[in-house]
């Protein structure tokens, strides 16, 4: 290879330009224990032959099923597949899903490298009906690699890793759709303000956040997708979602107040990210990603296995040739004008709530399971509407016309288990929130403070080796799992951080710890509002109030109506 080690794939010029080679540098086995702090250091970063062999030791350390395809098989079938053909000319497999190999520097041989490696490896790996980020990961590795076989069986190495607790690339419909619903599950919780203008200004809020994988693999320039990757071999997938975070609040912070550069702001955000360089280096965009205090590895598992599992009882499992069914219902879309009648809200306040409901529930459509002026101002008779329904939305108007609600995640049925005491139940999932007179949602405190609380034993960390027991994944997890958020999976100072919800026959109450964000009455008559531990909020309407309607909203999905 010529100084400083570029292969027959890369153009020398363009290569050079993007990334400047300062040298080899030495590696120790000493240094590689620390080896996930140098990677967010971009120790590696500009040296191309050290970056080689960090990704040569990486992915070989990849604990692989028994049988992977190796470089040898790609000498062995490689002149099969392709044939005659030029590379140029070669067709992607229809598992890339018509996603363009991104140039990376490549020249034209390197280029149509690429497409020979990824019609190999779907010879290779039948099962893979979706993966769009393969062309860039192919791409990339290609630059660290002696020659296409090379490339190839790196490439083959992480397809085929069988750690359950080191997810590396979608490769299904179902797992791609399940992170983009995950992905916007995160946003709405660390991203407020960008999702809020998401919701805004599209008519699909799902179809941007579906496009968040592209953003990294294929519109990052080559300099950001490699830092990017160098941290995601060592610590995995959870690398992704933050980056992607990252990248969604700057560009808030940009373009916040300005008008779009076009209608389309799916297009937008693939425009800044291709542009990125103009506001944030590569190291301020992995800095900005790491001040993210995101859920552990376990957490953001059980959320997505919810996810897989609400899509596969929708019966969406693989991409539709006309129009995906996943589409996440549009608030618009989900809260129709003509048929939404509330004596609480107005179309466009439920239309705010339904942003905030998990992705999972946001297919579906409001039903009206309880209101007290049709079934009256009885607590027993609202817990009887509400039994058997998962999730629901307590909404209250107050005589002084005041609005707020909470979010309840659990059904109103598990009261019932504590042999008529008073006791919480519910998840972090749970929120409140007041509409009128100003719009203000609250959170569980933990999500906002994860310093208050220490991953149990049996869950991951950020900072320790994971053992065996971490990530033991049940036979079916989608049946088995504990549900997302519950108190148990953490270590919390004491249980006022978790009392989500209570009822019983005297009374309702939601959050507490030092007050509860609500008490209602067994009369629906009267309530109060303080700040409470749970959510760390303030008063939701008048600390004292009397009611003067109740409502309780179920989750429909419309294939059901």
């Amino acid at each position: 290879m010529d100084s400083p080690g570029y292969n027959c794939f890369v153009d020398k010029d363009k290569m050079n330009a993007a990334i400047q080679d300062l040298g080899p540098k030495e590696l120790s086995w000493t240094e590689l224990q620390e080896l996930k702090q140098l990677a967010r250091e971009g120790f590696w970063a500009q040296s191309h032959t050290l970056r080689g062999r960090v990704y040569q030791r990486l992915i070989r350390d990849i604990p692989c099923r028994t049988v992977t395809p190796d470089a040898s098989v790609y000498s062995d079938i490689v002149g099969k597949i392709v044939g005659k053909h030029s590379s140029s000319s070669l067709p992607l497999p229809e598992f890339v899903d018509n996603t363009q190999v991104p140039s990376y520097c490549l020249n034209a041989r390197g280029e149509g490298a690429v497409r020979k490696i990824l019609l190999c490896i779907a010879n290779q790996f039948p099962d893979i009906s979706f993966c769009p980020a393969l062309p860039a990961v192919v791409a990339l590795l290609l630059h660290y690699s002696i020659d296409e076989a090379e490339c190839f069986e790196k490439a083959c190495r992480i397809l085929a890793c069988n750690d359950p607790s080191k997810k590396l690339i979608d490769q299904s419909f179902l797992a791609f759709e399940s992170s983009c619903m995950t992905f916007g599950d995160l946003v709405n919780k660390y991203c407020q303000a960008a999702h809020k203008l998401m919701v805004a200004v599209s008519e699909d809020v799902l179809q941007v956040y579906s496009d968040w994988q592209r953003w990294l693999f294929g519109e990052l320039p080559l300099n950001y997708f490699a830092r990017v990757f160098d941290v995601f071999l060592v610590e995995g997938y959870k690398v992704l979602y933050r980056v992607a975070l990252a990248i969604l609040k700057f560009f808030h912070k940009v373009r916040a107040g300005q008008p779009l550069e076009s209608d389309n702001v799916k297009q937008d955000i693939r425009m800044f990210v291709k542009d990125i360089a103009k506001t944030v280096s590569p190291e301020k965009l992995l800095e900005k990603a790491f001040a993210i205090r995101l859920f552990s590895r376990k957490e953001i598992h059980l959320l997505q296995m919810a996810n897989e599992k609400a899509l596969k009882q929708k019966g969406i499992t693989v991409k539709q040739k006309s129009v995906s069914l996943s589409k996440r219902q549009f608030v618009h879309l989900a809260v129709h004008a003509e048929n939404f009648r509330s004596e609480i809200v107005s179309v466009k306040e439920m239309r705010d709530i339904w942003s905030w409901v998990p992705e999972r529930f946001a297919l579906c459509q409001p039903l009206l399971l309880f209101s007290s002026l049709q079934h009256g101002y009885s607590l027993t008779r609202f817990f009887f509407q509400c039994e058997g329904h998962e999730p629901t939305l307590l909404l209250i108007r107050t005589t002084q016309k005041e609005v707020c609600g909470a979010y309840l995640s659990t059904d109103w049925s598990e009261r019932n288990k504590f042999g008529g005491k008073l006791s919480f139940f519910g998840t972090g999932e749970c929120f409140v929130f007041r509409l009128q007179p100003e719009v203000q949602r609250y959170e569980w405190v933990v999500i906002k403070h994860p310093e208050l609380t220490k991953p149990t034993s049996f869950m991951s960390s950020e900072t320790s080796t994971p053992s065996p027991l971490s990530h033991s994944v049940p036979s079916d997890p989608a049946d088995r799992l504990s549900p997302f958020l519950a108190a148990r999976h953490f270590n919390l100072p004491s249980k006022t951080e978790s009392m989500f919800m209570a009822g019983g026959n005297d009374c309702l109450i939601i959050g507490g710890g030092g007050g509860q964000a609500l008490y209602i009455d067994g009369d629906l008559n009267r309530g109060r509002t303080g700040h409470c531990d749970t959510f760390n909020n303030q008063p939701l309407c008048s600390e004292n109030f009397h009611i003067a309607a109740v409502e309780a909203w179920g989750f429909q999905d419309p294939d059901t109506q």
